[in-house]
């Protein structure tokens, strides 16, 4: 057999890994519902365009793109903003207001497979259009957090660092930075938590070139500015200033809701946080693990022109991302996986052809009522049964030989302590119901 394997930064998942991937998607989901988020999807492969025209052409190195049988430039999607931006523009002016989305989809990016970063990934994708205030901020930023608080993390264990594009280009403006340089600016400002010195410069004098502005000067402000951690800072900062003081008043509105809503002690303000791309608006916020590696866990904010700009109404939107790899590895180290348990509810043992046809008839009834079943589909002893139930995972076997089928029962045995009690095979799903619910007690005289 020739050496076949998966390409690199892709996954298989054996039903053990796709557990896990499906309980990451349980949490999202019921979090999303209980927000009421509706969830939508679209096609896996676009048109590039579609991507081009939201990032800029340099965003095709990071893409699986190719040209189709049909002549077509297409891409297989890198993330689903671009999408749903396209199918809200195509519908909004009929759509009530505001529009709370989601979606968990399949992505892929080509680019270098690394710890927390791989070309093929889930991600929660959660939105909501046609609000502009910061009472949608701060929905999107509750509902975040309650998908992380889903997993059994606790708000020690993550913090939701929030910043605002909107005060960033207020302070630029001050400082004498062309509104046309701002956003080549913040890209500087992304990276000054990681950056050296000298890049740091070397990028702040590319971003101005062509102004006034000194970069030195400026590089030192940013840095100033970023380094702001309180509201009564940023107030200090406003002062003076009209558009950067009703700013000001968007913020208490942000941070006086979230508190109210229980989240006071998870959220931080954190002017560092600008997100590198350039469609960014208004509030933009990052979710990190206090601990440990300290790794990002989602990201997302507020971007009023992307809809306008992909064919769409002028909509304002706020919306955030969660990726599954790194979900995973954050659940593996806190031990908050739940234990695999993906066997039957009852495991159905046939002894001998005389009790078949009753055993398939009640499985079939079983099943029908939602039970997970699985039987024997030959014939065998009682001791290779017994095995075959524990392998597969079940905790309760029923057995039928031709004695319980002549007694018009069904024998119920636990696998664990071996305990047995009969029960008519009229009564059989009321009775094991409540043995999933109570245990063996429940139908024991």
């Amino acid at each position: 057999m020739s050496d076949i394997r998966t390409l690199p930064g892709f996954r298989e998942f054996y039903p053990e890994d796709r557990a896990v991937l499906g309980h990451i998607m349980d949490v999202w989901r019921r979090a999303c519902r209980r927000y009421g988020f509706r969830e939508w999807e679209s096609p896996v492969l676009e048109p590039l365009e579609l991507f081009t025209e939201k990032s800029g052409e340099e965003i095709v190195r990071q893409l699986f793109n190719f040209e189709d049988k049909g002549g077509r430039k297409v891409s297989l999607r890198p993330e689903m903003t671009p999408s749903l931006a396209r199918m809200v523009g195509a519908k909004a002016n009929g759509m009530p207001k505001p529009i709370r989305w989601f979606a968990i989809g399949e992505n892929y990016r080509y680019e270098k497979p690394q710890k927390g970063r791989l070309r093929s990934f889930y991600q929660l994708n959660a939105d909501l259009l046609g609000e502009a205030g910061p009472a949608a901020d701060a929905e999107i930023i509750a509902l975040c957090a309650d998908c992380l608080l889903g997993f059994g993390l606790t708000q020690q264990d993550f913090r939701i660092r929030v910043s605002d594009r909107t005060l960033w280009f207020r302070y630029l403006a001050s400082l004498g930075v062309p509104e046309a340089q701002a956003v080549a600016v913040l890209g500087v400002v992304d990276k000054l938590e990681r950056g050296a010195p000298k890049d740091l410069l070397d990028a702040m004098t590319a971003a101005l070139a062509g102004t006034s502005v000194d970069p030195v000067k400026a590089l030192d402000s940013a840095r100033a500015f970023a380094n702001t951690k309180s509201l009564a800072d940023i107030e200090k900062l406003a002062a003076g200033d009209a558009a950067m003081t009703e700013r000001v008043a968007d913020w208490k509105h942000l941070l006086g809701t979230l508190t109210i809503m229980g989240f006071g002690e998870c959220v931080a303000i954190d002017l560092t946080i600008v997100r590198g791309l350039a469609y960014y608006t208004g509030f933009v916020f990052e979710a990190f693990e206090t601990g440990g590696e300290a790794r990002a866990l989602a990201g997302g904010g507020r971007y009023d022109a992307l809809v306008k700009k992909l064919g769409g109404p002028d909509l304002p939107a706020v919306g955030f991302g969660m990726g599954d790899v790194t979900m995973r590895d954050l659940l593996e180290l806190k031990k908050l996986i739940p234990a695999y348990a993906d066997g039957p509810d009852f495991y159905v043992m046939i002894l001998g052809d005389d009790a078949r046809n009753a055993a398939l008839e009640d499985i079939a009834n079983l099943r029908r009522a939602g039970f997970r079943v699985e039987y024997n589909l030959k014939d065998g002893k009682f001791p290779k049964l017994i095995q075959a139930a524990e392998v597969a995972g079940s905790k309760y076997a029923l057995v039928y030989g031709g004695s319980e089928v002549a007694k018009g029962v069904a024998k119920v045995r636990s696998l664990a302590d071996r305990s047995e009690a009969e029960v008519p095979r009229t009564d059989l799903i009321p009775a094991l119901r409540a043995v999933l619910e109570e245990g063996m007690r429940a139908i024991q005289p």
